[in-house]
């Protein structure tokens, strides 16, 4: 009745087992979007200077600034640059201006920059420019020739990135389909990715599935925090939260066509902290709780239902805002951090400190970023707080006992198992989340059902993992 999830594999904790260290290194799953559509960025060496100082491994341009690249050489960084739509015309009708684009944007900087991908074009198919899709194709093989000939075939990849709207079915994931109209020219592009082993990259925005769905349980599922998740009806499959159900949609997708061993890239995903009085969701909680929830989300290698044990390699959007670009204020506000170099908000990406992530979920936009709250000095044990509802703490537990824990202790038979009630177990499963996670103060949110404490919850025969730090 209470903690229903068995021990999880081996490979399962013993990932999980790398979040007690602090993560000190970059980590190559976790990237950033360099957009530069502003007028106040800060220098490129400086940037250069500011992700060396975080756990971002990987940045995408969407172009190839020679200044940008230049200053990440040496950096170990990964970098994907980018030709625009209005190159593809020329990268396919002439071999000689992709070698020319090779040998200007790659070669000069290459290894000391550590150019990994080049992303022909952007969200080209959903363009829906017929001229354009028919010839996004021979562009990206051009440029892949073109990489060959100074064999760098297999070092540096080619690919091109999708919108969401390239499925015309994600819901449940299970039956995840791209568009007929755009499948032809999928195939080909597909088969292209297949023979070069490069990645599938799509533009998942959780943000946007809110905005269409404003429901207080949708942002929860939307923003990685405690809900009572969604049945794949296809696969019976529980999904805790809308960034897996999306990544597993497009998975189910590249699967039906034929493509399973196709890998998929997250181009883009993120979440405004500004905009608008009439945009629902925009707020610095927000924007903080799903980055934050992401990005542990990502650091617990526990990977999607689908694609289990590993993160996809993710690029959040952005790093910092862009201030020229057209639309809603959301548009203008998804930088994590200022042009000072300060953060916007702290999501834990920065080498030398914890973040501080209060994840309640706030339906208004905010229209200035917030300053980080002093740590609790308390960080021994997660408990829940008094009063808290036992539909809450199952859901609580549920969600903790899903996330790469091991709930053996509160099944029967266990050290935790009595007290046999759902107030008791969820305490052992929201500690044990809280202490595996990295003993973060949003490890211990659970939307604001969750305390830290200094005493210790344990009780004879069951210990409780932590202590003050």
């Amino acid at each position: 009745m209470m903690a229903t999830l068995s021990h999880l594999s081996l490979l399962f904790l013993l990932s999980f087992f790398t979040t007690a260290f602090n993560f000190a290194e970059s980590q190559s799953f976790i990237g950033v979007n360099y957009g530069q559509v502003a007028d106040n960025l800060p220098p490129p060496a400086a940037t250069a200077s500011l992700l060396k100082s975080t756990a971002i491994g990987k940045v995408r341009l969407y172009g190839a600034d020679a200044a940008i690249i230049k200053a990440l050489a040496n950096t170990g960084i990964g970098i994907v640059v980018g030709a625009g739509n209005g190159d593809i015309p020329n990268l396919a009708s002439d071999p000689n201006a992709a070698t020319q684009w090779v040998n200007s944007n790659v070669l000069p900087y290459y290894p000391a920059s550590n150019i990994t991908l080049i992303t022909v074009g952007n969200e080209v198919m959903t363009s829906m420019d017929q001229g354009l899709i028919s010839q996004l194709l021979p562009a990206m093989r051009n440029v892949q020739n073109a990489l060959n000939s100074v064999s760098l075939g297999g070092k540096v990849k080619v690919s091109t990135v999708h919108s969401m709207a390239v499925l015309t079915q994600s819901d449940p994931p299970s039956s995840g389909l791209f568009n007929p109209v755009f499948q032809d020219a999928l195939k080909g592009l597909l088969q292209f990715q297949k023979d070069n082993g490069s990645p599938f990259a799509i533009n998942p925005y959780p943000f946007f599935a809110y905005q269409s769905d404003s429901r207080p349980e949708t942002l929860a599922f939307c923003l990685f925090q405690p809900n009572a998740g969604r049945v794949d009806s296809g696969n019976g499959i529980k999904y805790l939260n809308m960034f897996d159900a999306q990544v597993d949609a497009v998975r189910s997708a590249l699967n039906s066509m034929g493509f399973k061993d196709v890998e998929i890239m997250v181009a883009e995903t993120g979440w405004p902290y500004s905009g608008d009085s009439n945009e629902v969701g925009p707020s610095v909680e927000n924007a903080r709780a799903y980055n934050g929830n992401l990005i542990a989300h990502l650091r617990s290698l526990v990977g999607t239902p689908l694609m289990p044990g590993k993160s996809v390699d993710t690029y959040i959007f952005a790093l910092y805002d862009e201030d020229l670009k057209p639309g809603p204020a959301s548009e203008r506000a998804f930088g994590l951090y200022k042009p000072d170099l300060t953060m916007t908000y702290d999501v834990g990406l920065s080498k030398t400190s914890q973040a501080q992530t209060p994840s309640t979920p706030s339906t208004t936009p905010s229209t200035s970023p917030s300053t980080p709250l002093p740590k609790p000095t308390a960080t021994g044990w997660c408990v829940p707080k008094n009063g808290v509802s036992d539909a809450l703490l199952q859901a609580n537990l549920d969600y903790a006992c899903s996330h790469g824990i091991d709930c053996g202790p509160i099944q029967p038979g266990g050290a935790c198992f009595d007290p046999n009630t759902v107030s008791s177990h969820a305490s052992y499963a929201m500690n044990l989340y809280y202490q595996t996670m990295g003993k973060n103060p949003w490890n211990c949110d659970f939307s604001q059902t969750a305390v830290l404490t200094s005493t210790n919850p344990s009780h004879n025969p069951c210990i409780y993992p932590g202590g003050s730090t």
